[in-house]
């Protein structure tokens, strides 16, 4: 079907395009948060994920029982020097792993492929910081992922939820408007980044935050299980505001298809 509205595609990062299970931000933060004698669980560590990384150590240390328990070890509530404190510690743990959790989720250059042969040019924002994308970006590029641009969280005054990297995205690739841009997210922040900006946006349920587990787990799920985890990330990514939910980014391609019609009889996405 060819295209006449749209004309980007704006993918996030990990859980999206690299890191099946978005799982390299996970052991960096519990193990930061141990390293000020704060324990957190992987669970609790995945609630803000999407977030720019400070803005997710913000809210983690504003969850009642995280806070708590800081509070017991440091004798009073965290505030912004700490969060300062926590990103000095992460920001360096996230760049050692991320060598190990930089292969492409299946399907994605195939992916990025058909859009660009459809005319379509590829934007991508991400919740890591610039030093966290210099050392992921190259990688993904020796894989053969290699978008129009990268905003990062920290290169503007705010982040997701906030629509400002969708917009450097729209003034980097000079697109609009938003109406003609589907953002690919595998979080709610995510979601609502692309919501706030007016573009569409799809939901990925089964590869990124959402689901949690690496490729090879994944793949040894018994069917039930599959299907209870494709359901429950759906469920949280359509009430994010997801205009359209996949398991992964190798199932876009027919949703594209849908959003070029539904704009050929006037619908979009905006408020």
């Amino acid at each position: 079907m060819p295209l006449r509205h749209l004309k980007a595609v704006v993918f996030d990062w990990a859980g999206t395009i690299v890191d099946f299970g978005s799982r390299a931000p996970m052991g960096a933060f519990v193990e930061a948060f141990g390293r000020f004698g704060v324990t957190i669980t992987v669970a609790e560590a995945r609630v803000p994920m999407g977030l720019p990384k400070r803005a997710h150590v913000k809210a983690l240390l504003s969850e009642p029982a995280i806070a708590e328990r800081w509070r017991k070890a440091h004798g009073a509530l965290a505030g912004e020097t700490d969060i300062d404190a926590v990103m000095a510690v992460f920001v360096p743990l996230n760049i050692e792993v991320i060598a190990r959790h930089a292969d492409l989720i299946p399907g994605a250059l195939d992916t990025v492929a058909a859009c660009r042969a459809r005319g379509l040019k590829i934007g991508s924002t991400t919740g890591y910081t610039r030093d966290i994308m210099q050392r992921l970006a190259p990688l993904a590029a020796a894989a053969g992922y290699a978008p129009d641009n990268v905003v990062c969280a920290g290169d503007l005054a705010d982040g997701r939820p906030t629509p400002l990297m969708m917009y450097r995205t729209f003034a980097d690739l000079g697109v609009y408007p938003p109406s003609a841009v589907v953002k690919v997210d595998d979080t709610a922040p995510g979601i609502a980044e692309g919501l706030a900006a007016g573009t569409w946006t799809v939901g990925v349920s089964l590869t990124g935050n959402a689901c949690g587990l690496s490729e090879e787990e994944f793949a040894a799920l018994p069917p039930a299980d599959t299907g209870r985890l494709r359901r429950q990330g759906r469920a949280q990514l359509a009430a994010a505001g997801a205009h359209a939910v996949i398991d992964s980014v190798a199932d876009l391609l027919p949703i594209l298809d849908e959003f070029e019609t539904r704009s050929a009889k006037g619908e979009r996405p905006g408020p």
